[in-house]
């Protein structure tokens, strides 16, 4: 399995063939990017400094229709941005993808019609599915994936219980929580979401 960093919030890094960077927040400065995963645009999945830090000058896009003119404003050429809508399935040269819809249940931070997304991402041979900020939807409940990113901070997405039982539906390999211990959400919350989880599936905390 390739190293993964979880940075912040829900900043990840995937190093192998590639480097994948997805909502980087706060990283550091070492322009490495070959794919940058944007899940949608508010403020804490989608920076502007954090994207000039990592990227090359052919790092490739993969984002929602309404990240691009943001991105063009820095210099980033169209030939490499990949718009992408919920549902869709995309072949690249050395990773492919499908886009799953990001939104919530029964609160409004993340309307379904905005068309937000996560992305499931066969990467050297090992299924990544980094869910973006949603709750519990039918979508999320039919992925299949080897490597789970899940949101447990509550308020803007699912909490720590929510997400343990989400996990369980899915039965990752391994399951990493993410967006909490920034702006909602503990690491107790992290341990509470670990103990929640079925036998066979293994847990680990990034986020101190």
């Amino acid at each position: 399995m390739n190293p993964i960093t979880v940075n912040k919030q829900s900043s990840i890094k995937l190093v192998g063939s590639k480097t994948l960077y997805f909502d980087p927040l706060e990283v550091e400065s070492l322009h490495d990017a070959d794919y940058i995963f944007i899940t949608h645009p508010h403020w804490d999945h989608f920076s502007l400094l954090s994207i000039l830090e990592i990227k090359k000058e052919t790092t490739v896009f993969v984002t929602t229709k309404d990240i691009v003119e943001e991105l063009l404003s820095i210099g980033i050429s169209e030939e490499y941005i990949i718009v992408v809508k919920p549902n869709e399935h995309h072949t690249l040269k050395s990773l492919e993808f499908d886009t799953v819809p990001a939104y919530n249940l029964h609160k409004k931070h993340h309307p379904k019609e905005n068309g937000w997304v996560g992305y499931v991402v066969n990467f050297d041979e090992v299924i990544y599915y980094v869910m973006g900020d949603t709750d519990a939807t039918p979508s999320a409940k039919e992925v299949t994936c080897d490597v789970l990113f899940i949101p447990i901070g509550g308020t803007y997405t699912m909490d720590c219980l929510e997400a343990a039982n989400l996990t369980n539906i899915i039965k990752p390999k391994l399951v990493i929580p993410i967006h909490y211990g920034y702006a909602v959400g503990t690491k107790k919350d992290a341990e509470v979401f670990k103990k929640r989880l079925e036998h066979g599936i293994t847990c680990k905390i990034l986020i101190p």
